[in-house]
């Protein structure tokens, strides 16, 4: 970031739009309360009503020592009716022991280090044409932007926040108060939207089963707290494939619900579970699973390239066709079966998974 000699920088445009250096003289209130320029990130943000969530989010990620160091930080401090937006559930999840480092993640997604007024956001933003890209702390890249008087700044998933109260002074460093939280990408590729059949995503954590999946934790991780998925759980473990799908992949994972393997004949679940048909159940399981991570627009691609459909080869050594219809994603089996992706783009730290409606089975 060009922080250095910054002030002689500060054009006659940036002035218009956010005053005069003076204007700074006096922090502004926040949260009911008043933020004083001699107390640090920390000292300040616990007075204010407004930032409850995320003093208890800083605090359960370790990371309050960090904010009151010397710095000097940057902080973008969503308020408490920012995180109440995220989907439900979502805070409760982050705030759990387990997914600490997904927590902080997106809290240093937060915190640039450097000292950026609006003014000096505003000189930058102009001198690159408009939108100035920095790095945070934890490694994400936001696009500031400074128009009609204005801040906002977009996240890795393209979400816009807008500073609501501008350069609140502390000893190190400065806050800007934003109304949305902002979001690292889940990856690299970024996630398809959902099938049209499928349940809503929950920007970059799907919820799948009525949990959220983070991109931190492998596909065994996650499918274990998919309520939709307890069957296909249970099996994977009878069938002792829990260290390889936990593996460092990449795998995509085509996933059927508890209601895929109900629609088998009855007591086909039951019958493969027993020790002695283990051999069958790695075989229908590794049916579902490919080498490599295919997104679903990936899938998509391919088989429009290829007339509509486009051939897999499964760790089991069956193939499965990707096929597609509309807007819809199918994936056929050996045995002639389409099942329909319903949720997809569920993205994990070794693959991703693709929510389907049917058992895959092998010829």
């Amino acid at each position: 970031m060009r922080m250095k000699s910054i002030r002689g920088l500060l054009m006659s445009g940036a002035m218009v739009l956010f005053g005069t250096v003076a204007a700074f003289a006096e922090n502004p209130m926040v949260g009911g309360a008043p933020m004083l320029e001699t107390k640090d990130i920390i000292d300040n943000a616990v007075n204010s009503a407004d930032h409850t969530t995320l003093v208890a989010a800083v605090k359960a990620a370790g990371l309050v020592d960090t904010l009151k160091g010397p710095g000097p930080f940057t902080v973008l401090a969503p308020t408490n009716e920012a995180f109440a937006a995220l989907p439900a559930g979502t805070v409760e999840n982050l705030l759990k022991p387990e997914n600490k480092a997904m927590l902080v993640k997106i809290l240093t997604c937060h915190v640039i280090a450097a000292k950026a007024l609006s003014t000096d956001i505003a000189s930058m933003a102009m001198a690159d044409g408009g939108t100035h890209i920095v790095d945070t702390v934890g490694g994400c890249k936001l696009a500031l932007k400074a128009e009609g008087g204005k801040v906002t700044i977009t996240d890795e998933t393209g979400g816009v926040a807008n500073v609501t109260i501008a350069d609140v002074i502390q000893s190190n460093g400065v806050i800007h108060v934003i109304d949305k939280v902002l979001l690292p990408k889940a990856d690299d590729t970024a996630m398809a939207a959902p099938m049209a059949s499928g349940d809503a995503m929950a920007g970059d954590f799907p919820m799948v089963g009525g949990a959220a999946m983070y991109p931190t934790k492998n596909i065994i991780e996650n499918a274990v707290n998919s309520a939709d998925h307890t069957t296909l759980v249970a099996a994977v473990k009878a069938a002792g494939l829990v260290d390889a799908l936990s593996g460092p992949g990449p795998f995509t994972v085509f996933a059927p619900t508890n209601e895929a393997f109900a629609k088998l004949p009855a007591g086909t679940v039951d019958t493969l579970l027993k020790p002695e048909n283990k051999d069958q159940l790695v075989k229908i399981l590794t049916a579902h699973v490919v080498s490599g991570k295919y997104s679903a627009a990936d899938l998509m691609k391919k088989a429009k390239a290829n007339g509509g459909r486009y051939n897999l080869d499964t760790l089991s050594g069956d193939s499965l066709t990707a096929v597609v219809r509309g807007k819809h994603l199918y994936i056929f089996d050996e045995a002639g079966g389409a099942a329909l992706v319903t949720i997809a783009d569920v993205n994990q730290s070794n693959g991703v998974i693709h929510v389907v409606d049917d058992v895959l089975l092998p010829k």
